[in-house]
């Protein structure tokens, strides 16, 4: 074995998004493309002569050669140790997972979450720091700048390691070490709910489907639902993860998962329903004929926390991206502790966590967390869910509906405008943006505008400054209507239209989403000439 440096042409194009570097599979296999944006990311982070990193991905098409790669790059630049998923797999929360219990350097991660797969799909690449979560911007727009001028790669040629049996082997003077990949993550769930009360559930006969739809969770849901916790055999549907994800689009939505949804409105539907994305960081939760929005999960798991042993003690905090539902804003006034509003992002959560100024944090996108870790953990929301049930002994329609009745209900949705042309959706922002300064005081159908802005966040913990951040108008009844431009996307602009009404009086809180937002769908449509502007009657994903 020895270390190669090899010359080598800039890509344009490689500047990482809101979740690393996204792009079709075509795309990361022309020569060196992967091995230039790993080399600029090793040389923005200097010297890691002795330290540990840990590497692994969703098992989408591409990943065991990423791996590879990827592993004579590492031992090129000069790192100890590498701890790699059996299999070239780790979910993304159980990758936070692992750097944080090993205390490595750092991590990366290969995904593109809930993007399609397979030799036609999409392939991703993201860092994630030492504190287990994802690099911050200023990080991500370095390794961008390096990649525009590198000119050279280095690499050993060494031969591929056995990524299918658990122990050590070395490349040049690093050591990689196959660790089981859902070892670490399961010991942390059993810390942080009552596994006891949730077996004697299932015990008792109640019933669950958890869809993994293809993806990495299905061996983590195999281990701790029907393992540890003695779910039937079957709870896990497609559990097996496959390349292509069997065909499914691996995004926990009741369009994606529509079997899933069909199941649990069926005569004889299971007690509960969950399913979760390509790498395991969201998460869809559904009752009986009854669909549980991620804001309202994030605010039903935040009035109930103390039920699971983990947040006994109480929590500190929420933290919701601005898009995400105000639902919970109300728990924590109720709880007498802080609610950020962040932009985006999941590393925009990092630095509130690591302050310990909150506790629970979730996103619109089916995606919620707390401080057990620095990523959004689909797997963990499933467990938080059957441990309330466990504990309250209701269902999960009763459970919400109470929940409504005790703090009201936002009626919520999200439309999206998916692959557009990215110069008609800049141009409909920019048209948007110019008219903010005009909206405040007006009337838009039967609303009156308190506030129209595009946000922008400052970091209470380290004063960054987050700009343009979605456009918000919000009005004096509390409700809103948000728009903004997707960054995980890999074909043209997806336009996202966030939809948002607060219902007070329980009678009311049995409306049709779409009836109960009608109004605001239309303001929506006034405000930004949605159809002029991308040619599209109608959105391409309601959720």
């Amino acid at each position: 074995m020895t270390i190669q440096t090899v010359a080598t042409t800039p890509y344009p194009g490689q500047r990482p998004g809101t979740s690393g570097l996204r792009k079709k599979v075509t795309v990361f296999q022309q020569p060196a493309y992967l091995d230039n944006f790993v080399q600029s990311l090793f040389d923005t982070l200097g010297d890691c002569a002795g330290k540990t990193l840990v590497l692994g991905g969703d098992g989408r098409y591409y990943n065991r050669a990423a791996v590879q790669t990827i592993l004579r790059l590492a031992a090129a630049h000069g790192y100890a140790r590498v701890l790699v998923g059996r299999g070239g797999i780790l979910s993304t929360p159980a990758a936070s997972c692992v750097i944080r219990k090993h205390g490595a350097a750092g991590g990366i991660i290969l995904s593109a979450s809930h993007n399609p797969g397979g030799p036609d799909g999409d392939f991703g690449i993201k860092y994630n720091i030492a504190n287990g979560g994802p690099a911050p911007e200023a990080l991500t727009e370095a390794v961008w700048q390096h990649s525009v001028a590198l000119h050279r790669y280095r690499a050993s040629d060494a031969p591929d390691v056995d990524l299918d049996q658990l122990g050590s082997t070395r490349i040049e003077q690093m050591t990689v070490e196959v660790i089981d990949s859902v070892a670490d993550y399961a010991q942390l769930m059993e810390g942080l709910f009552d596994f006891a009360a949730i077996r004697a559930l299932f015990a008792d006969g109640f019933t669950m489907r958890f869809d993994a739809m293809s993806a990495v969770t299905g061996p983590y849901g195999q281990a701790i639902l029907e393992g540890m916790l003695g779910a039937p055999a079957g709870t896990v549907l497609n559990a097996v993860p496959l390349e292509d994800f069997g065909g499914h689009h691996p995004d926990p939505n009741p369009v994606n998962a529509a079997g899933l949804i069909a199941l649990m409105a069926g005569e004889h539907a299971p007690d509960f329903g969950a399913a979760s994305d390509g790498d395991g960081d969201r998460n869809m939760i559904v009752g009986r004929r009854f669909e549980v929005t991620p804001s309202d999960s994030l605010a039903v798991l935040a009035a109930n926390a103390t039920v699971a042993p983990g947040y006994r003690a109480g929590i500190r905090g929420v933290a919701r991206s601005m898009p995400t539902s105000r639902a919970a804003d109300r728990v924590a006034l109720a709880l007498g502790v802080p609610c950020f509003e962040t932009p985006t992002g999941w590393k925009y959560f990092g630095n509130l966590l690591d302050a310990g100024k909150v506790t629970l944090c979730g996103e619109e996108s089916y995606g919620t967390g707390s401080d057990h870790m620095r990523e959004k953990d689909g797997l963990w929301a499933v467990l938080f869910w059957l441990n309330l049930l466990a504990a309250s002994g209701k269902g999960v329609a009763a459970l919400v509906q109470e929940h409504w009745a005790r703090f009201g209900r936002n009626y919520y949705s999200r439309h999206d405008y998916e692959a557009i042309d990215s110069a008609a959706a800049a141009e409909l922002m920019d048209a948007l943006r110019a008219r903010l300064g005009g909206l405040a005081g007006q009337r838009l159908g039967d609303y009156a505008v308190e506030l129209a802005d595009d946000f922008c966040y400052t970091d209470p913990v380290d004063g960054t400054v987050a700009r343009q951040q979605g456009v918000r108008i919000v009005m004096t009844d509390g409700s809103r209507v948000v728009f903004r431009l997707s960054g995980t996307g890999t074909e043209g602009a997806t336009l996202r239209v966030y939809l948002e009404r607060y219902e007070a009086d329980p009678a009311q809180h049995h409306l049709p989403t779409q009836q109960a937002l009608a109004g605001l769908i239309a303001v929506a449509e006034h405000v930004a000439g949605i159809s002029a502007y991308t040619g599209r009657a109608a959105p391409s994903v309601i959720t």
